[in-house]
């Protein structure tokens, strides 16, 4: 394959051809549709390039393994629920409807996305690399979260007896577990909007957030 390429998260350069940036895609597509159904540990190249209806070998223009396929899926994924789509309804100086607005973004976005998750989960208990690749996930939200709490601590906006590290731990992994619980093991509710709602109050009031 010919012609300037740039790096992508993959091991393997992007083509910035037009043909060859849609077969990468195809068979990203085609990765994920195959993972979803098949799950992981049984998937071979052979059926990632059969769902996406390319000759089996161009597989390796693009990937490494079938490993470097599904780490694009998830940082794909992790970019989606770090930079959301901006919102109609809330301001800079309006901490707890950006903490609400930020829930139900990952919310939705782990509802879209539960088949990948359910994978991520499963692989890394089974898998170093895959767990140390979801504490490295882990830790960007963690201390994402530790900086706005420690920003509203600064305005006097939020307690500051509190650890922001820990803080964010805390609340990170409850809004974490609580999505795993319902849209991966299917735990009833009623409403998510409730359960949004419930998570935000839990928010505002660990912190004193005002």
């Amino acid at each position: 394959m010919t012609g300037e390429m740039m790096m992508s998260t993959s091991s393997k350069p992007m083509p910035l051809t037009p043909r060859g940036r849609a077969t990468r895609e195809k068979l990203l597509e085609a990765s994920r549709r195959v993972f979803e159904r098949d799950g992981f540990l049984d998937v071979k190249v052979t059926d990632i390039t059969t769902e996406a209806g390319v000759a089996a070998g161009s597989f390796y223009t693009y990937f490494e393994s079938k490993e470097d396929t599904f780490r694009i899926l998830l940082e794909q994924m992790r970019e989606q629920l770090l930079h959301p789509e901006p919102r109609s309804g809330g301001t800079a100086d309006d901490p707890v409807e950006e903490i609400r607005q930020a829930t139900q973004h990952y919310f939705e976005t782990y509802r879209r996305n539960v088949g990948l998750m359910r994978i991520f989960e499963q692989m890394s208990a089974v898998d170093s690399s895959f767990r140390n690749l979801r504490i490295e996930r882990a830790t960007v939200f963690i201390e994402r979260n530790a900086r706005s709490i420690r920003a509203l601590q600064k305005q006097g906006r939020a307690d500051s007896t509190v650890p922001a590290e820990l803080a964010s731990l805390t609340l990170s992994s409850m809004v974490s577990r609580v999505a795993q619980l319902v849209f991966n093991f299917g735990y009833p509710v009623d409403d998510v909007n409730e359960v949004v709602d419930a998570v935000v109050h839990l928010w505002v009031k660990s912190l004193d957030i005002h």
